[in-house]
């Protein structure tokens, strides 16, 4: 089979002599469909090795975005069978400890934790090896697309949103419009706040939340500050940079709520003036719980939201190089490796 593989220093290489995988005890055999591509990749991978830590790639096949079809099951499955199409949580933990138990394999601390993509073989392949318990299964309403854009991105927009609680008295504000901030932006509104409101440097971006219509405005940060006013009940950081986090805290109001969930950069504040003085509370959310993934794609069916309104250039597996060059710019939505068929 073939699978790609990101040695660092924005290198792709696509190997075609890879062996099938056949599944163990507890694992399912998925024909890949979909695989999206995260920032993650982007900064520990794709352009340096990060080689300790939960982000430590182990050189296997990448992606950890994955959604596909089962087309075999091992011993000791009891709730998928081939045909199944599902989107995968893309960290496969101990299942032992108490962040396993409540479902957040994100925070499992043991050796045997292991993230597709980054410690164990991922979905950008033809095919891909997954436990049954990391997989949730897509209503006929969802896409592979759809599913793919769930495993990471869509879900760690969705936990960050139910740390905040946001509700119809709560106006959002989102720094950073890339495909999580995107995604933010889209399940803001399936919680029915008033309004939501984005930032980013990028015209490119700016321009792609307004013309999906997942955003009231779009500012640029420099004209955000004098913009907001007030500011806004709540905001949530998908920039991961520092300047985007002082974005998001400069932009909240008072009693309002913060939410970090973007990777890398660094938090510089004044905590008096900013936090203590304005009674902000500012909340730190890491992916979300498979628990969680389910109630998302719940929602999604029952709404009639696809995630995949996001993608802006699909390519195939072969294709890899120039997909992730294209999601290396910064300008762009999500971008994503599809293999066909990409529809139920």
């Amino acid at each position: 089979m073939r699978g790609v593989f990101l040695p660092g220093n924005r290198e792709v290489v696509v190997r075609d002599d890879l062996p099938d995988p056949v599944p163990g005890p507890g694992q399912v055999l998925l024909r890949m469909r979909a695989s999206t591509i995260c920032g993650s990749d982007l900064r520990a991978i794709y352009r340096e090795h990060l080689g300790e830590g939960p982000e430590a790639y182990q050189d296997v096949v990448a992606g950890h975005e994955p959604s596909g079809e089962v087309v075999e099951v091992g011993p000791g499955c009891v709730r998928l069978a081939p045909g199944d199409r599902v989107a995968v949580y893309h960290i496969a933990g101990c299942g032992q400890c108490r962040d396993c138990v409540d479902g957040y394999f994100i925070s499992c601390t043991s050796p045997r934790r292991a993230a597709y993509g980054w410690q164990r073989d991922g979905g950008h392949a033809d095919l891909l090896l997954a436990e049954e318990s990391t997989c949730v299964v897509l209503p006929d309403s969802l896409s592979y697309l759809d599913g793919a854009c769930v495993a990471c991105g869509f879900g760690t927009a969705y936990q960050a949103l139910l740390r905040a609680r946001p509700s119809g008295r709560d106006d959002v504000l989102v720094t950073g419009l890339g495909p999580v901030g995107l995604a933010t932006a889209m399940l803001a509104a399936a919680f029915g706040v008033s309004s939501v409101t984005g930032v980013d440097p990028s015209p490119e971006r700016r321009a792609l939340a307004l013309e999906l219509g997942l955003v009231g405005a779009a500012l640029d940060p420099g004209e955000a500050t004098g913009a907001l006013g007030a500011g806004c009940s709540v905001s949530v950081d998908c920039s991961g940079s520092a300047a985007g986090r002082a974005t998001a805290i400069a932009g909240t109001a008072r009693w309002g709520r913060v939410v970090l969930v973007g990777e890398g950069g660094e938090l510089r504040v004044d905590a008096s003036p900013l936090l203590i003085h304005r009674q902000l509370t500012v909340h730190g959310s890491w992916v979300t719980s498979v628990g969680h993934m389910q109630d998302l794609v719940a929602l999604l069916h029952q709404r009639g939201l696809r995630p995949e309104r996001v993608v802006t250039h699909r390519f195939g597996l072969n294709e890899a190089a120039r997909a992730y060059e294209i999601a290396d710019c910064g300008a762009a939505g999500k971008v994503a490796l599809v293999m066909e068929p990409t529809k139920p």
